[in-house]
């Protein structure tokens, strides 16, 4: 497989060094793999920390910033970060008032992030942990013991972090984070395999013709593989999985997700898809939000998140949000 790389080894290390000299209102030190907003700690506001392997770009750094997180940190590809990354993290952006971590359910995530918090608390940081677990395709999986987080991390993120940013004391951005996890679910679907940078080669086989219904943004298997599907035979099937477990009775934020390496243009096609199935189930839209967030390198396929919004959800998720993944109302 081509990349545009100098080598496996200094990958993340260089994505870093260029993101620093594009976003100069973040502070990137490459060295300690720790992303934080310029104008850390912000006096008497939450910081949300987040983290996780890299490879699933914008997620977590490229959403740093005002409204959304004040810190995140980038493991090596597809591995979680350490816990003094997010020690450091926490002392960066700490003012007095807590930081929340925001976790994916991936084992070696879970683990790390609850070493870091009690190291955190050992250094007078007050800490609190939301784990998000949306992907509704399997209860277990390769990486995973229970349902693996994915797309709905980019709503916590945001709705939380809009929350911090009005000043919310740390109780209340916890719950409304909790709340917007419960609120949310998720189905991936992959048309091709990613390759990561040491191996340079699909990271595992998907025959020409066939997709993995059901996939995690690691390359971890779904539920079955079938021969290749119309954009509307796969909403058909992602949304009706999302529904049998969400069911539901107030308006959904809608995430059409990008895995990396499937075009815009298909992408709207298949949010067109989506929005037909969800007007056929009647589900009313509030908002939808079509392109690459939650990435996994250069696999091709997409995943459908939706979030059922109560009017507070939804006024959060309209904030002012500044980030370089993310950013409106500015």
């Amino acid at each position: 497989m081509k990349m545009l790389i100098n080598v496996a080894e200094t990958v993340v290390a260089d994505a870093l060094r260029g993101m620093a000299a594009a976003h100069p209102e973040l502070v990137v030190d490459a060295e300690n793999r720790v992303i934080v907003r310029r104008d850390a700690p912000v006096e008497g506001k939450v910081g949300l920390i987040s983290g996780g392997g890299s490879g699933h770009e914008p997620l977590h750094g490229g959403f740093v910033g005002p409204g959304m997180l004040d810190a995140a940190c980038p493991g090596e590809v597809f591995t979680s970060p350490v816990p003094d990354q997010m020690v450091r993290a926490a002392a960066a952006v700490d003012s007095g008032s807590g930081v929340l971590f925001i976790v994916k359910n991936y084992t070696g995530d879970v683990l790390n992030f609850q070493m870091a918090a009690e190291l955190a608390e050992d250094e007078g940081v007050q800490v609190a942990s939301v784990l998000v677990d949306d992907d509704v395709a399997v209860t277990d999986s390769t990486f995973t013991a229970g349902r693996r987080g994915t797309g709905a991390t980019l709503f916590v993120e945001k709705i939380a972090g809009a929350a911090a940013e009005e000043g919310a004391p740390l109780e209340r951005v916890e719950e409304l984070a909790r709340q917007v996890v419960s609120a949310s679910r998720s189905f991936g679907v992959a048309l091709s395999a990613c390759a990561t940078p040491a191996k340079g080669s699909p990271t595992f086989d998907l025959p020409p013709g066939e997709l993995e219904l059901g996939v995690g943004i690691h390359g971890e298997p779904g539920r079955e593989r079938r021969a290749m599907m119309t954009s509307r035979e796969i909403a058909d099937y992602a949304v009706d999985a999302v529904l049998q477990d969400l069911q539901p009775h107030l308006p959904v934020l809608v995430l059409i997700n990008g895995m990396g390496a499937t075009p815009l243009l298909e992408l709207y096609g298949f949010n067109a898809e989506v929005q037909r199935v969800l007007a056929e189930r009647e589900v009313a839209v509030a908002r939808t939000l079509v392109g690459n967030y939650v990435t996994s390198l250069d696999m091709a396929g997409c995943s459908v998140t939706l979030c059922q919004v109560d009017g507070e959800l939804l006024r959060l998720w309209d904030a002012p949000v500044q980030t370089p993944g993310l950013r409106w109302g500015r």
